[in-house]
């Protein structure tokens, strides 16, 4: 992990953007339950009750939706890079039946480690394809999606809308709350953004006092836009049509105020 957080190195700045993640993973949950939540988990779920069929999350990160897709029965699996997020997955999902817990896998999603055509859902939520910072991984993501897809089977992206209009700033807190096992959490981000690349920047510093003692942890995550139209074009070019386009987890219209730009593309 990082120490305190400090001026970015040229080196720093173009980190791949899974790095910062296994930082990330005890601070994941706390900050999520105060700022996204649970707001997209109907959505998941109405489409994975829909399609019935063998699905797979992308960067499951913690688990938040590995546990209400499996729920719903067909077999469920999930995949992550980070070994942190994935050992408070696998704590999370302890408390369910060994028969019935979802599989998890730590691997490249540039590289999946499955079989051609297994399953009928893959799911990238919470702009889990923006940490793909360049067209290289991201083409090669999108087509071993198509390779386990079976044919017919459906891809789900979620996308963080308009990156580049975050405004940037600097040790700005933005939340404070009661620390998992006592004490008090501060969180301070700095946001930068790399116009050239495309690239918006999250600095992190998460502080933890309990009593006299301080605990300060650093790190960045990085994203990088994709616009719904170069997705569609990219995934039609490997074979993906797509099928639905939304701007919110109501199934809303896209406009300039979508929480979320989601894309539902078939496997022809």
């Amino acid at each position: 992990m990082k120490r305190a957080l400090r001026a970015p190195t040229r080196d720093q700045r173009t980190e791949p953007g899974w790095s910062g993640w296994d930082a990330y993973a005890p601070f994941y949950d706390w900050e999520n339950a105060r700022t996204f939540g649970r707001r997209d988990v109907p959505f998941w779920r109405r489409l994975a009750a829909r399609e019935a069929a063998p699905a797979l999350e992308l960067g499951c990160g913690t688990g938040r939706l590995l546990l209400p897709l499996a729920r719903l029965g067909p077999p469920v699996v999930g995949i992550d890079r980070s070994a942190a997020m994935l050992a408070r997955a696998h704590a999370r999902l302890a408390k369910r039946p060994a028969s019935a817990r979802p599989a998890l896998v730590r691997g490249d999603i540039t590289a999946l480690p499955f079989r051609d055509a297994v399953f009928g859902l893959v799911i990238a939520p919470y702009g889990m394809l923006q940490s793909l910072l360049n067209a290289t991984d991201l083409n090669r993501t999108l087509r071993e999606i198509a390779r386990v897809l079976r044919r017919g089977g459906l891809v789900g992206i979620d996308l963080v809308p308009d990156l580049p209009a975050w405004n940037e700033y600097r040790r700005r807190v933005q939340l404070r709350g009661r620390a998992p096992g006592g004490g008090r959490i501060t969180l301070i981000e700095t946001v930068r953004q790399n116009r050239r690349r495309g690239l918006t920047i999250f600095d992190e510093e998460f502080v933890v006092r309990r009593g006299p003692l301080e605990d300060r942890r650093s790190f960045s995550l990085t994203f990088r836009t994709v616009e719904v139209g170069q997705m569609i074009t990219r995934l039609s070019r490997i074979g993906l049509s797509a099928e639905a386009v939304f701007g919110d987890y109501r199934g809303g219209p896209i406009g300039a105020a979508s929480e979320a730009w989601l894309l539902l593309a078939r496997k022809k």
